[in-house]
């Protein structure tokens, strides 16, 4: 089984004044595992709607393979859909509930058969065939309208939100059965989803939406690491975000990606051991990596992700290194989760930064650092990103 090719085409849409959807455009690969990503009200569902036939845009085409597909009713897609709700039929066992579509092909019996165990089997429910819905779990049932779904062997599996009813264990299970089974059929699967670790777990690609638009399209990797923009930066993870102004950047050596920020919010650098001044005019910048050569004197944001940045107790030995940023500060707030420990330090000049200590050893007496401890974070210019579009 194979999936297809889909290409949303200039696709806009508007319900009365509000802009739904506005000149969306983007290519699905075959087989791929494609989330839309993005807070609700976004349009993510609505493209997914207009995927599915549901609704129909205002302009632009839906394409499968290269076909028009704006034409045709849902059933006469060769596309699925799976929604939150289950939509699963009461009064019929597992196996009935998955045998339903084959009944309305008229199909042979012993086909139909088959063909039902075959998919109650790929969705891990032999031993629940004959049970109604009322006696499965949330995730059980939202395992029968996937076989459900599947049965019909469609070239595109369209998921909405189909995880969202469910509890946080659940959800962590059923997305690795859903992975397990895209590897498994080979399908094209569009997956809608507001929560960003479930598109980061599963996807090929992700689609970062917000009011209409589509932001970012990429890897989860280049989602997560390299965002394209302020919003997408503090959507995906949780992140430190600093408006500054570049104030050197040298274009002159193709090399040299080290760019100098200006950061009013971040106040000056930690004075240290064998610094010459008390206070000097570089310690209000800070260094980032910067692979555009941004303009100098340009507006931007930059973004580092709490897990980047380094706390102690004791001053960094950075053996002058100019690409390490060090800054002090007082525990704000200690949250401690487990496998890490969450800090909110305030810097001297009353900024708040969030850092993330994985715990890696045994805490014989608990975490190192404590609440009101002082502490100096640092983080080297490679783990900073520069955000361009802040006004987004």
């Amino acid at each position: 089984m194979k999936g297809s090719q889909v290409t949303i085409d200039h696709v806009s849409k508007k319900f009365g004044d509000f802009v739904a959807l506005d000149d969306i455009n983007f290519t699905i690969n075959p087989g791929e595992f494609f989330s839309l990503l993005g807070p609700s009200g976004c349009g993510k569902t609505t493209l997914l709607r207009i995927i599915a036939g549901f609704e129909f845009p205002d302009e632009g085409a839906v394409l499968f393979d290269d076909k028009d597909i704006i034409p045709l009713p849902p059933d006469k897609r060769p596309s699925n859909t799976v929604f939150q709700t289950y939509a699963l039929f009461p009064h019929m066992t597992v196996y009935e509930n998955v045998a339903f579509p084959l009944r309305l092909k008229k199909l042979p019996k012993d086909e139909i058969d088959k063909k039902v165990r075959e998919y109650v089997h790929l969705v891990q429910l032999d031993q629940h065939i004959d049970k109604k819905p009322n006696q499965l779990s949330g995730g059980q049932k939202q395992r029968v309208a996937i076989a459900r779904a599947l049965i019909n062997e469609p070239k595109v599996l369209l998921l909405d939100e189909p995880l969202s009813a469910l509890d946080a264990k659940l959800r962590a299970n059923l997305l690795i059965d859903l992975d397990r089974l895209h590897d498994q059929i080979g399908i094209t699967f569009i997956y809608v989803t507001h929560d960003q670790s479930e598109a980061l777990a599963v996807s090929d690609r992700i689609a970062v939406m917000n009011k209409g638009h589509v932001l970012q399209i990429g890897s989860p990797f280049e989602i997560y690491e390299s965002p394209a923009t302020q919003f997408v930066a503090q959507f995906i993870g949780e992140t430190n975000i600093f408006e500054s102004t570049v104030v050197h950047c040298n274009k002159q050596k193709e090399d040299d990606y080290m760019v100098t920020l200006n950061t009013p919010s971040l106040g000056l650098q930690a004075q240290l051991k064998g610094d010459t001044q008390a206070t000097k005019e570089e310690d209000k910048n800070i260094l980032v990596t910067d692979y555009e050569h941004t303009d100098e004197g340009q507006k931007v944001a930059f973004t580092i992700r709490p897990e980047k940045i380094r706390i102690t107790l004791e001053e960094p030995d950075v053996h002058g290194r100019k690409d390490i940023n060090v800054f002090k500060g007082i525990v704000e707030e200690p949250v401690y989760t487990g496998f890490q420990s969450k800090f909110y330090v305030r810097l001297d000049n009353g900024t708040i930064v969030k850092v993330f200590k994985q715990h890696t050893n045994y805490l014989d007496d608990g975490p190192e650092i404590a609440w009101k401890d002082q502490v100096y974070i640092s983080w080297s210019a490679e783990d900073g990103y520069i955000v361009e579009d802040i006004n987004d």
